[in-house]
C-alpha cells in the first residue's frame, strides 16, 4: 500500500490552507482581516507574543557557551538540524535582537530543549 500522507501535511500542499509551514515561528499566529472602505479584505499576522518565561526566567533550556563565529542560525542547525529555527533560540533568551546572543564569545545562552514552549498563554 503506498505511504498515506498525514492530514497536516496534506493540508500544507494547499494553497492558502495555511500561511505560514508548521515550523514558522508564525505558524500559531492569529490571522487577522482587515476591511477597506470600498469592501474589501487584506488578511495580515497579528502581533506574535513570546512563550512565557518560568519565575526564573528560563524556560526548559540546556545551557550553550558561545564561542567566536557562531550565529543563531548555526547553532539552530547544530541543535535542531534546521538553521531556521534560530528564532527557538531567540524566544528562549530576552534580547531584542537576536545577533546579541552570539556577538560576544564565552557568553552563556539557552538553547530550548526538544519539544520547544508550551502552547497556550504567552508573553509580550
Amino acid at each position: 500500500m503506498a505511504d498515506i500522507e498525514p492530514y497536516e501535511s496534506a493540508l500544507d500542499a494547499i494553497p492558502g490552507a495555511h500561511p505560514y509551514p508548521r515550523t514558522s515561528r508564525y505558524h500559531d499566529a492569529e490571522i487577522g482581516i482587515h476591511r477597506r472602505p470600498d469592501g474589501s479584505e487584506v488578511r495580515y499576522t497579528k502581533r506574535r507574543l513570546l512563550p512565557p518565561l518560568e519565575d526564573d526566567g528560563h524556560q526548559e533550556t540546556h545551557p550553550h557557551v558561545v564561542g567566536a563565529g557562531e550565529r543563531p542560525d548555526l547553532l539552530a542547525q547544530r541543535y535542531f538540524g534546521d538553521p531556521g529555527q534560530w528564532w527557538q533560540i531567540a524566544d528562549a533568551n530576552p534580547v531584542l535582537d537576536p545577533r546579541e546572543l552570539t556577538d560576544e564569545a564565552g557568553r552563556i545562552i539557552g538553547i530550548p530543549i526538544a519539544g520547544g514552549f508550551p502552547q497556550g498563554d504567552r508573553r509580550v
